[in-house]
């Protein structure tokens, strides 16, 4: 596990890498857990099956349903603008979409900001739930 410390807009965030797989990464940021998909994925990937078996019942029995819903969620990520609070999620899994239509609702700043689908499509997965904390460019649903 590696910590890091990031300042972005004047807010801290303290980021642990609990385990990297692949291209999915199992971080805690400022104590709320969150898979991540990277575009690029470390080179060493001898340095992650030796942390897995350790790490890999902890977020296994925490989330479930979370890697088989990305899996599952082939298209388009619709992504936080911004980092805040989840306060409304607009969509179900199965729902058809129209391009504009809110998907979710973040405050931040104390501001509530409409995440809008940027295609019609079908929502594929819900990645975030009320009340979680998402920082910029964090994967909110997925549309096929």
């Amino acid at each position: 596990m590696k910590t890091y410390k990031f300042k972005i807009n004047g807010n801290d965030y303290e980021v642990m890498v609990n385990s990297v797989e692949g291209n999915t990464a199992d971080v805690t940021v400022n104590g709320t857990g969150y898979k991540v998909e990277m575009e690029n994925a470390p080179a060493a990937p001898a340095a992650a099956p030796k942390s897995e078996p350790a790490a890999a019942p902890a977020p296994v029995a925490a989330a479930p349903a979370a890697p088989a819903a990305k899996a599952a969620g082939e298209g388009q990520t619709v992504t936080s603008p911004l980092p805040g609070v989840i306060i409304e999620v607009s969509v179900k899994e199965g729902q058809a979409v129209k391009a504009g239509q809110k998907v979710a609702v973040i405050e931040a700043m104390k501001m509530e900001n409409e995440i809008q689908a940027p295609a019609d499509g079908t929502v594929t997965a819900v990645l975030v739930g009320k009340g979680d904390s998402v920082l910029e460019g964090a994967p909110v649903v997925k549309i096929a």
